[in-house]
């Protein structure tokens, strides 16, 4: 009964792709086209925009944007970072994440600053109106719905890389669109197959048919492509949940935002809701083990993301163990419960079976069963640091087609593109953000340099330079940045960032400026424990390094002139963390310089490396005509993988 119900939802097959034509005279002109309307093709669409740009969204449903496809949640290791980021430019997702939430968590407490990790459980709904109402309202955006068949082409721009260049898209309806730029963020769409059981469907989501012109006409023009799989749990009906007995997560009280615009979120503290958590168990293990020639999906024959298997997938590498089945809220007038950590593409009755085999979920009902998706993506190799394409110019890609998993590490590479987009047509130099300046660095950087075999996902450990690359200042790492050269930030976040750089200085000087003995630190702060060895005179930004040092007891104990500098928190906050990271922050200023300076060493763009005189073996060569490195940083990184064994892209 399930499995027929859940069928009967998803969307009729495509229509028949139209033929390649050229655009007609009076076909409609827009400087910059976004292609899908997840979270990727939002953030790209209003950066576009925002930086000037006549923009059109295209996505087949307009009602579908903002659509959390699969977890109700925002933020985490690493991911939160990059939500910081993405909001330093002047990005959408971590506003509305700060009006949309109803469980905010910091993430890694125990550890400094620098690694924490802002998360929040988001209603679904909330979310969705949220992100709709800001594109639908957004100056030079434009909004339609439609499917994307094939690309307009037209001879390469001299002296850049690339066999053509892209002027427009072919409507499903046979119509075309003209474009300076054209951006593809069509995320799981790609050819896109749901599994479940042993039955398949053309989709890219529920409800939603897959994008299968697009991927001929990517086959068509010779990029590599792969296929990738991921999927979703069930989803449960809250009223059928024992949650006695289960352990209780509570959100942080007062919560943190996301947003540097934001001075609280819109939820009372009291009012957020909780997580709970389960386990799985034998019993649950062995329903999967007796039933594993019953689903095709968990055949590894495609790769699925590393860091959230499926529960299938957990039971064939982890046998025997019990796993971690988080219950979490889509919302707060919501009755669905997202079993994060459940993701399983069984036939619908022996989810139910599992499902009901857990503790708290005996005679839980299932409101949706879980599925997966198999999907193409393209190797990010073939795209430069500003996310363009080599093989086609003007053609930018973004999200999950790049081949990386999650909402954040989308929206980061959706304003990047975005932006870089708007500059193309603009005619100025393109937006990189380097490893050192930024997660979406590391990001971008990783994917186009190494590519990827499974869904990329971002940690804190990727990042070499995490120490300075911290939640609280990636507004002053970026948003100058993005105000100066991309012109995608509001005068109103760029004179905030300003104000509070300016404040941050004189906070920091005035801290040096306040010197005494050891004795009377101790003195005057007695719950600091000020080591006796220590020279004087002592600053109180030295004493503010010790963990038990805030602003707030130096303040009492110096009130003239420390009393000021508390009476904006987040100035405080930030003046504790600026002194915590100073000298790690030093010593890894040399190395930083280091890579910028080759960063700063610019490679002609129509180089012939078959043609240079160098010592370069002929796989050296073929792998850097391939990805055409920018900078000679790039290029080194290039030519010290090429020794390793390089990803295999296969259709199977």
């Amino acid at each position: 009964m399930l499995a027929r119900s859940f069928w009967r939802r998803l969307a009729p097959p495509a229509a028949p792709r139209s033929e390649r034509r050229r655009a007609g005279s009076g076909a409609p002109r827009y400087e910059v086209v976004v292609i899908g309307g997840g979270h990727a093709g939002t953030e790209a669409a209003a950066a576009a925009a925002r930086g000037g740009a006549r923009t059109l969204l295209l996505t087949h449903k307009i009602g579908t944007i903002g659509e959390m496809s699969c977890n109700p949640s925002f933020g985490g290791i690493g991911k939160g970072h990059l939500m910081r980021e993405v909001d330093a430019l002047d990005g959408l997702c971590g506003r509305i994440c700060d009006v949309a939430g109803v469980h905010y968590k910091v993430l890694n407490r125990s550890k400094g600053p620098a690694v924490w990790g802002l998360r929040a459980q988001i209603d679904r709904r909330r979310y969705r109106d949220g992100m709709q109402k800001e594109i639908l309202s957004t100056p030079l955006l434009t909004v339609r719905e439609a499917s994307v068949e094939d690309l307009l082409l037209t001879e390469p721009e001299a002296n850049r890389p690339g066999k053509c260049q892209v002027t427009g898209v072919v409507l499903g309806d046979g119509s075309t669109v003209c474009a300076g730029s054209v951006i593809l963020t069509t995320g799981t769409f790609l050819r896109g197959v749901i599994l479940m059981g042993l039955e398949t469907h053309p989709a890219g989501r529920l409800g939603d048919q897959p994008a299968v012109g697009l991927a001929q006409t990517l086959e068509r023009l010779g990029f590599t492509v792969g296929r990738l799989k991921t999927g979703t749990p069930p989803r449960l009906a809250k009223d059928t949940i024992n949650f006695s007995g289960l352990e209780e997560r509570v959100p942080d009280n007062p919560p943190v935002p996301f947003s540097f615009l934001s001075k609280a979120v819109w939820i009372k503290p009291e009012d957020q809701l909780s997580c709970y958590l389960t386990r799985t168990n034998l019993k649950a293990q062995q329903i999967v083990l007796d039933n594993l020639h019953l689903n095709d999906h968990v055949r590894e024959t495609t790769k699925g993301p590393r860091y959230c298997p499926s529960f299938e997938s957990k039971v064939l590498r982890f046998p025997n163990r019990e796993h971690q089945v988080w219950l979490e809220p889509e919302g707060l007038e919501s009755d669905v419960i997202y079993p994060q950590g459940l993701s399983m593409t069984l036939p619908p009755e022996l989810q139910e079976q599992v499902i009901r085999s857990i503790r708290g979920l005996e005679k839980a009902k299932i409101l949706q069963p879980g599925y997966g998706v198999q999907y193409d993506f393209l190797d990010p190799r073939q795209l430069t640091a500003s996310l363009e394409s080599h093989l086609v110019q003007r053609l930018f890609f973004a999200g999950q087609i790049n081949g990386t998993t999650g909402y954040e590490e989308a929206a980061a590479q959706g304003i990047i593109a975005g932006i870089n987009a708007c500059l193309r047509v603009q005619g100025k130099p393109p937006f990189v953000v380097s490893r050192t300046e930024g997660y979406v660095g590391v990001l971008i950087d990783d994917l186009t340099t190494l590519g990827t075999t499974e869904p990329y996902r971002m940690f804190t450990s990727r990042v070499e330079f995490r120490m300075s690359l911290r939640p609280d200042n990636a507004d002053a790492r970026l948003t100058h940045r993005g105000f100066e050269e991309a012109g995608c930030v509001s005068q109103q976040r760029y004179e905030q960032a300003v104000q509070m750089r300016a404040a941050l200085e004189d906070g920091i000087a005035t801290l040096k400026s306040l010197q005494f003995s050891v004795s009377k630190w101790s003195h005057l702060v007695p719950e600091v424990p000020i080591s006796s060895n220590r020279r004087s005179p002592l600053s109180a930004f030295d004493i503010l390094r010790y963990p038990e040092a805030n602003m707030e007891i130096l303040a009492r104990a110096v009130p003239e002139p420390l009393k000021k500098l508390t009476e904006w928190r987040e100035l405080s906050e930030r003046l504790k963390i600026e002194a915590a990271y100073e000298w790690c922050v030093v010593s890894q200023q040399q190395e930083i310089e280091e890579v910028r300076r080759d960063e700063a060493l610019r490679l002609p763009e129509d180089i012939d490396y078959f043609a240079i005189d160098a010592s370069l073996s002929a796989e050296v060569r073929e792998k850097l005509n391939s990805s055409r490195p920018q900078t000679v940083r790039y290029w080194a990184t290039v030519r010290l993988n090429s020794s390793r064994i390089p990803p295999v892209y296969s259709q199977g």
